[in-house]
């Protein structure tokens, strides 16, 4: 009995379970924890350091006729068991979840784990099918061939009662592809892993009879606790593709899966073992297969597109998924302004790993696009940096004279040209872009900015929608709205984005440009008042606070105006647009002006849109206004 007790009691770090009475202590003091978080605790110390699966968890714990909002019930049953051992679900030390899969036990245990007294565990969480007498391991074979050969039975009777009643197949229209695991265990791997999503989003993008999400939309559910179906209806497609990547030296393994959105149905799944030089070309075979399974129409072109060869230099390969991840981690980061050190520092490395992918490779076309697009006019500098400027063309040229199908290197060519007002290049760049990947949000986009620099209004909200379809996180139709003077849709889009914490403190900034434009002023400065908290600007909140209390609207306005004066002088990258936009609300026009000049010797994205945009509406009756559109080439 006494052996029995001690198999029955695992401890790990200063914890201690009694699997026996169903208790858990911390160095010997018992911690409250109910049943449901406790039962968890025990199935993952059962199966350390092996995944256990949400559904296998339900199955244990939630039966489906004792709990219905199985969602809410493990999301909250994790929640306080990590709150009982201190864990954190970002940096955890005992309980580590797999994204979309489920949780895992990573700590060390001291003890053997007994089988608990709610009965033998079920094989599928331990992978041992040995738990099982003989005899009854004998009666469970037959049971389960009889089983089997009943359900295959089942199966195609209903596949020729489909087939004679003429049902149609399931059509899957549309997909995400959501961020694959790393199970390498080597967070140094992260990159490479990285990659391979990419590399898979991009093969599923050249299929132009489905809709794939963006790969800035499906970034978001890198680390969540959400349900495939939850994520399917938030990105509003039919399936999701999701899979892990495994790297053990110079092999891999890389599974994929086809899951229904609406039902959480496995409709395909594969496991691939290969080499590490045959990475890329097995998300060309993953396509492929997808597209065969979803029964996808393919062009002519989609097919070409698809079958391109990839590089064969695997070190430049290499180089460049690095130089890839070190990017999307700059432009990830909400920097405060563009001289954040830690955002170049990635910037910096970014660059060197893809020159250092030319160097083993001179015709890998994709390096040459990410060095064209952080020299150019990427989303991550509020300004394009103008001495790099002819580096960044260079490069793309090169790039599209090596594979004229690359659709990213138009858009980066087309947003050089919307801050330098080509106008022409850029419709022809954008379009382009389209026609080449029908799925690449980030070419819809431009060519909405485009069509709202025009003023094509109705044009540029169409573009808006398909840009919001492949990307939901595009806050494009809320500019369009903004433009359009409908500023309780724009309020309504950026509350949202608020709530949700998206694009952070720029969405205060955002909303407070509504709401002023609104009438709503005190609104207005309570957003500029949080937007500068999370740009890091605390002296320039205080003033807006303290001006607003001392003489209302018009004193906060005045007060930040000066703020930005002072940091100017101090050497500050300050934004011209938003220094003439808070002159021109005072009144003071020749203020107004002469910041609009630095905007327009700074290429800023602000001329562009001057033609529409009604943050500076106060100054449209002014005929230097006027000039300054002749001056950027826009219809008058």
């Amino acid at each position: 009995m006494q052996e029995t007790q001690a198999r029955e009691k695992i401890a790990f770090g200063p914890f201690e379970v009694d699997l026996a009475a169903g208790e858990l202590t911390k160095r010997g003091i018992r911690v409250r924890l109910q049943e449901q978080p406790f039962r968890i605790l025990q199935t993952l110390i059962e199966n350390p350091g092996e995944i256990v699966t949400r559904e296998e968890l339900q199955k244990r714990i939630w039966p489906l006729d004792t709990f219905v909002d199985f969602d809410h019930g493990i999301n909250n049953a994790i929640k306080r068991l990590r709150e009982a051992l201190g864990d954190s679900a970002e940096n955890p030390r005992y309980i580590e979840t797999i994204p979309r899969r489920g949780y895992r036990f990573i700590a060390k245990l001291n003890g053997t784990v007994a089988q608990a007294a709610t009965g033998p565990q079920n094989p599928t969480l331990t992978g041992n099918a040995n738990w099982l007498h003989p005899r009854t391991w004998v009666w469970a074979s037959v049971l389960a061939v009889l089983t089997g050969v009943l359900l295959v039975t089942l199966i195609l009777r209903a596949g020729i009662r489909n087939r004679s009643s003429g049902k149609s197949v399931l059509r899957i229209q549309s997909l995400a592809v959501l961020p694959l695991t790393n199970l390498s265990a080597d967070p140094s791997q992260d990159y490479f892993v990285d990659g391979m999503t990419d590399a898979l989003t991009t093969q599923m993008c050249q299929i132009s009879s489905v809709k794939v999400i963006s790969r800035t939309s499906a970034l978001r559910y890198r680390h969540t606790d959400k349900s495939l179906p939850q994520i399917a209806r938030e990105l509003n497609v039919d399936a999701v593709v999701e899979g892990t990547v495994q790297r053990s030296g110079e092999r891999i393994r890389i599974t994929a899966q086809l899951i229904e959105g609406a039902t959480d149905k496995h409709l395909w799944g594969r496991i691939y073992d290969r080499n590490v030089e045959d990475a890329l070309s097995v998300q060309g075979e993953i396509a492929n297969s997808i597209a065969r399974e979803i029964q996808a129409q393919i062009t002519p072109g989609d097919k070409a597109r698809m079958t391109q060869p990839n590089p064969v230099n695997m070190r430049a390969v290499e180089a460049y998924l690095q130089g890839a991840y070190h990017y999307q981690k700059a432009k990830d980061m909400t920097a405060r302004r563009g001289s954040d050190e830690q955002h170049n520092a990635e910037l910096v490395q970014a660059i060197a790993f893809f020159q250092q992918a030319v160097t083993e490779d001179p015709n890998y076309a994709r390096a040459y696009v990410g060095m064209g697009e952080i020299w150019g006019a990427p989303a991550v500098f509020p300004y394009p940096p103008r001495t790099t400027a002819e580096q960044a063309r260079q490069a793309l040229r090169k790039a599209l004279a090596i594979d004229p199908s690359l659709a990213d290197a138009y858009v980066a060519l087309g947003r050089m040209d919307y801050r330098n007002w080509n106008w022409s290049a850029l419709e022809q760049e954008s379009k382009r872009a389209i026609e080449l990947d029908p799925n690449s949000a980030p070419a819809h986009e431009l060519y909405s900015a485009y069509l709202l620099a025009m003023g094509r209004m109705d044009e540029a909200m169409q573009e808006a929608e398909r840009t919001q379809a492949l990307d939901p996180g595009s806050d494009r139709i809320a500019w369009v709205f903004y433009c359009q003077r409908r500023f309780d849709r724009f309020i309504e889009f950026k509350k949202t984005d608020v709530a949700r914490n998206a694009h952070g403190a720029m969405a205060h900034y955002d909303l407070g440009f509504g709401y002023e434009r609104a009438h709503m002023q005190s609104e207005a400065v309570k957003e500029w008042e949080e937007a500068m908290k999370g740009f890091g600007f605390e002296d320039l909140a205080e003033a807006l606070r303290r001006g607003y209390a001392a003489g209302g609207f018009k004193e906060a306005m005045a007060t930040w105006a000066r703020g930005y004066e002072r940091l100017s002088k101090e050497g500050e990258t300050v934004h011209p647009d938003l220094v003439a936009y808070i002159y021109s609300i005072q009144g003071e026009r020749d203020r107004a002006f002469a910041w609009l000049e630095k905007s327009m010797e700074m290429h800023s994205s602000a001329p562009p849109a001057f033609k529409v945009d009604p943050t500076y509406d106060d100054l449209r009756s002014d005929p230097r206004f006027t000039e300054l559109l002749r001056r950027v080439g826009l219809p008058q």
